[in-house]
């Protein structure tokens, strides 16, 4: 089946989707053409490859260099008890092939170093950090920003979830490094500081509908605005967030 026509069993498969006017037919042939990128496949990662897959985003790419493990299994919902030892991105591509063949998967199963990841994010239309660590979510802003291509960025701690879009297509947008600078020397893990597993899976959903709404071209994403969940309280924030003119990251994509 070309990819300007979707086959009698795609409209099957995705016609509660298709039934949305914001997505439509149109909709969904732009997603099958999309390439998106997942960044880390543990408890963001899952739903957002998971709900990614079942919408029928075209092609996929997968990077994770960890294997699963017990303690994984609380909140990482794509990987199950047989698969601990396992590399994860071959968990995942198991998992996801099961929910959607028609999607095409690719793996990156070693660490990306500056040059893979830029070729990483060259290759896709959209990034999604789904990782762990600062160090990682800044390499990748920097090189979703040096590529001009969109990211949703996600985070989840103890009972505090986090969320934006970052766009460098649209000059009032800014970028991760406009907001968190260079972090914090004490930041802490969920191996140190603990998460519930469901504020992991709420902030992963919302960041496959964040994508689904940038790859579909259709509501209003998270672009300037920092969505904050408190899962203790079940309470939703949200902050308006500018672009630093002196950012060193973004400050001169736009000729500033």
């Amino acid at each position: 089946m070309s990819d300007d026509m979707l086959s009698d069993q795609e409209l099957l498969r995705y016609s509660r989707q298709i039934l949305l006017k914001q997505i439509d037919v149109d909709g969904q042939l732009r997603l099958k053409n999309s390439r998106a990128l997942v960044v880390g496949l543990g408890g963001l990662g899952s739903p957002v490859a998971l709900y990614l897959a079942a919408a029928g985003v075209g092609e996929l790419h997968l990077a994770d260099f960890d294997t699963v493990d017990l303690t994984n299994l609380q909140r990482q919902v794509m990987h199950d008890t047989p698969s601990i030892g396992q590399p994860k991105v071959d968990s995942a591509m198991a998992r996801l092939a099961a929910i959607n063949p028609e999607v095409a998967l690719v793996p990156h199963r070693t660490a990306l170093d500056e040059d893979s990841l830029a070729a990483a994010v060259a290759a896709v239309d959209l990034v999604l950090d789904c990782s762990d660590n600062f160090s990682t979510r800044e390499a990748v802003n920097a090189a979703c920003v040096a590529a001009g291509k969109p990211l949703v960025s996600g985070a989840a701690i103890r009972l505090e979830g986090q969320l934006s879009v970052f766009d460098p297509r649209r000059p009032e947008s800014p970028c991760y490094h406009c907001l968190y600078g260079h972090g914090s020397e004490a930041e802490l893990t969920c191996s140190e500081a603990g998460v519930v597993g469901p504020l992991v899976g709420l902030v992963g959903s919302l960041q496959a509908l964040e994508a689904l709404k940038l790859l579909a071209g259709f509501g209003e994403p998270l672009i300037g605005r920092l969505l904050l969940v408190d899962a203790l309280g079940s309470r939703f924030r949200e902050l308006r967030v500018k672009r630093d003119p002196a950012c060193t990251v973004c400050g001169g994509v736009h000729g500033e």
